[in-house]
């Protein structure tokens, strides 16, 4: 017996090119909860790395940020990791597995995630497409097609991202 109902549109896609030992990322936060309030599942709101060389803990954050989304954390992780930048700053790898136990996940599992490198691909896939399309620094947002850095300045970007979905999601009406 097949499924005649209509199939569902994929959600539009807004990628957030991040790194989690990022000043600038951090005031992104309040922008990246409010669209994740208002649209939920009809915008998929992805997290791609962006590990800058200046930070030397962002390459591990991004990998443990990995971990957290394959234990079903994703988000709660990176903004936790995130809220504490300076923390970060000054005690590396070991606040990671921290927040990783403060939110209930396998601190365990992240401590050999960090060792093993299991996430380092998707890391550094993630880098290389954001130095393909242009990314310099963090963060920086591309919805439909468009690119939106956001490292000098948040101001207007949320309401320019909302245009953005707000239109993508009208097409698929259409």
């Amino acid at each position: 017996m097949s499924d005649s109902s209509p199939a569902r549109p994929a959600a539009p896609v807004l990628d957030v090119w991040c790194e989690l030992q990022c000043p600038d990322c951090r005031t992104a936060l309040d922008d990246l909860r409010a669209l994740r309030a208002r649209y939920g599942d009809r915008l998929d709101v992805r997290l791609r790395h962006f590990p800058l060389e200046k930070h030397k803990h962002a390459f591990a954050a991004a990998q443990a940020a990995e971990e957290a989304f394959d234990q079903g954390r994703g988000w709660a992780y990176t903004e936790a990791v995130l809220a504490r930048v300076p923390e970060l700053d000054r005690e590396g790898e070991a606040l990671l597995v921290e927040v990783a136990r403060e939110l209930g996940l396998d601190a365990e599992e992240f401590d050999t995630a960090l060792v093993d490198g299991r996430h380092i691909l998707i890391v550094d896939a993630d880098q290389a497409e954001g130095k393909a399309i242009g990314v310099t620094g963090t963060p920086t947002y591309v919805i439909g097609g468009e690119r939106l850095d956001g490292g000098q300045s948040q101001d207007g970007l949320r309401e320019r991202i909302e245009e953005i979905a707000d239109r993508l999601l009208a097409e698929q009406r259409d």
